[in-house]
């Protein structure tokens, strides 16, 4: 009587278990990276929000005057600024008239001396909103209108 031995077929045990710590391992990395990816989804919100709010503050800001038409100092808010310098550093008590949705955005605005540059004497004004951890900051430059 001969005997044949028939080959069987499939996967050991132990490739089996091999093969499932390879695959959980795998997948345990690209969850792990998909959760940071959704917490940090809405960052790009924020910093979008604080840009659009620092160039809107360094609009109004570089829209004045470089002079001070009446010769008093900026008062009462925003409707008292009349020229570049009145908003520097009161500016966080002048804009309190943003969406309520943007109440944690913390804007700050800075005015440098002027300066003289090439025959014109320019301020360098700086417009910072911030939140929690995110800053924006823009910078620009406003020349006297007196040539």
């Amino acid at each position: 009587m001969c005997m044949t031995r028939t080959r069987q077929r499939g996967f050991t045990l132990m490739e089996l278990i091999i093969f499932i710590v390879i695959v959980r391992t795998g997948l345990a990395g690209i969850l792990s990276e998909m959760n940071t990816v959704v917490k940090s989804s809405a960052d790009p919100l924020v910093r979008k929000q604080a840009i659009a709010m620092a160039e809107s503050i360094m609009e109004e800001i570089t829209l004045q005057p470089y002079d001070d038409p009446d010769g008093l100092p900026g008062a009462g808010g925003r409707a008292g600024f009349d020229d570049v310098s009145d908003d520097n550093g009161q500016i966080q008590a002048a804009f309190t008239d943003f969406l309520p949705v943007l109440s944690g955005y913390t804007p700050a605005v800075t005015l440098a001396p002027p300066i003289n540059f090439n025959s014109t004497v320019v301020k360098n004004v700086t417009a910072t909103v911030s939140r929690s951890a995110e800053s924006v900051r823009l910078t620009s430059y406003r020349a006297s209108d007196a040539t």
